[in-house]
């Protein structure tokens, strides 16, 4: 006769550690992946920086950590050191530094490259909702790469906390596969609206124009993609398949604009994999069932996400030259960002029947000193999404199309949209460029 131990139980069994005591768990020259944005366990990554010194070669890897914990520290980087498949403002400074080192890859091929093993995956530590009766945690706010990490990992440690949502879709854990678990009541961390200018309002308004009833929305984090999203509130019927669920999507269910109803693909659902928003978006969260959480390789699939008809794609560059080369990632050689999921969803909406793709951008940087409209890209710039995959770039001075047209074509396209104090001197370069 068999005896199964109750959830409960091992549940007791495994709460024993502080977050001081789980970090026994580690060794030294250890790969600990951490999940994407506040979906990070702020006691046991505290705890990690508290104690860095102890450790020496390990690395903590992760996509937009939000907070700037102790051990982004060039001092003891041989101890605890950040490894970026994304830079955001904790760890931009760093990687323009080195001492941040830098692993590019498409955000949907994450998963991928942890299964295969060419990104360790030693140990995990997330931030997850608390179990529920059959013995589930949720991974709510970042199913993202860390499950498949779950999967290949020595050591998983869970930091639970009762702030954070149990939601629905591939992104439970199971007791029994815990090595550690930790209690924590700090509140979910929250990140708010940017700021949305005139220039964000106008690129907005060209975007919202050519969405139609019907179309499924992907919408990253920025600026201008909620100032589309305020724009939207009039539409019907919209869906979401997304990487990011954010504040703004919020406001449009509010409004009865998106309803999921004429999605081709998991219709009724909105599917993202991860959150950045609010207390009232993981709120939103709990144990909604028209929301699921999954790991981004199936979020960001293009073949799967462009079997929704009518998909659109809003994201943003940093730099663009005439013939449609995004510098999406980089301010020349110095990395700023990273490839994320740009051009997974670019191909998907290019693959979906009606689907449209927007790369976004204002004409100028640097109080219109700039122009972001280039005739090529400056000398170690980051590529990010290629020529042949763009469809339509958005300035605040209007719309390029340029799938399909040639490259004198595309030239004049991109120099229109450009700001108008710029337009000759690209005019110019594209002459010497035997573009026009």
């Amino acid at each position: 006769m068999t005896t199964t131990t109750a959830p409960q139980d091992l549940y007791r069994q495994k709460r024993r550690r502080s977050a001081e005591e789980a970090l026994d768990l580690l060794c030294d020259g250890d790969f600990i992946i951490v999940p994407t944005g506040v979906a990070e366990p702020p006691a046991l990554l505290t705890a990690l920086s508290d104690q860095r010194r102890r450790f020496r070669d390990i690395k903590v890897g992760q996509i937009l950590p939000v907070r700037r914990f102790g051990y982004f520290d060039p001092e003891t980087a041989e101890h605890v050191r950040h490894m970026a498949f994304f830079f955001g403002a904790a760890s931009r400074a760093g990687g323009q530094a080195g001492w941040i080192d830098f692993i590019p890859s498409y955000f949907s091929e994450m998963p991928q490259l942890i299964e295969r093993g060419l990104i360790p995956a030693d140990v995990v530590f997330a931030l997850a909702s608390p179990m529920d009766a059959h013995g589930y945690f949720s991974l709510s706010l970042g199913a993202d790469y860390t499950m498949a990490a779950l999967a290949k990992a020595r050591a998983i440690v869970l930091e639970v906390n009762p702030h954070v949502p149990f939601a629905f879709g591939a992104c439970q854990v199971h007791v029994s596969q815990i090595s550690a678990l930790v209690e924590d009541e700090t509140p979910v961390q929250e990140v708010g609206l940017p700021t949305i200018g005139p220039v964000q309002q106008a690129i907005g308004k060209y975007v919202a124009e050519m969405i139609e009833d019907g179309s499924t929305l992907q919408i990253g984090y920025g600026g201008i993609p909620d100032a589309v999203v305020m724009q939207l509130s009039a539409k019907r019927d919209l869906g979401i398949h997304t990487e990011m669920i954010g504040d703004g999507i919020l406001s449009l269910i509010a409004s009865g604009a998106v309803t999921n109803r004429r999605k081709n693909y998991l219709p009724g659902k909105m599917v993202a994999t991860f959150a950045l928003g609010s207390r009232k978006l993981y709120d939103f969260m709990h144990r909604n069932p028209g929301l699921e959480m999954h790991p981004v390789d199936f979020t960001n699939d293009p073949y799967l996400a462009g079997q929704n008809d009518k998909l659109v794609a809003i994201n943003a560059t940093l730099q663009i030259d005439l013939l449609g080369q995004c510098g999406s990632e980089s301010l020349a050689h110095r990395p700023y960002s990273g490839t994320g999921g740009q051009v997974d969803f670019v191909r998907a909406a290019n693959r979906s029947r009606g689907g449209k793709a927007f790369i976004v951008l204002p004409s100028t940087a640097k109080d219109d000193s700039i122009s972001r409209i280039v005739p090529t890209l400056s000398p170690g710039t980051h590529l990010t999404t290629g020529k042949n995959d763009i469809n339509y770039v958005v300035s605040e001075h209007g719309v390029a199309q340029l799938r399909g047209k040639s490259a004198k074509q595309r030239a004049l396209e991109m120099i229109a949209i450009a700001h108008p104090d710029f337009r000759a001197e690209l005019r110019e370069a594209a002459r010497g460029l035997n573009l026009l």
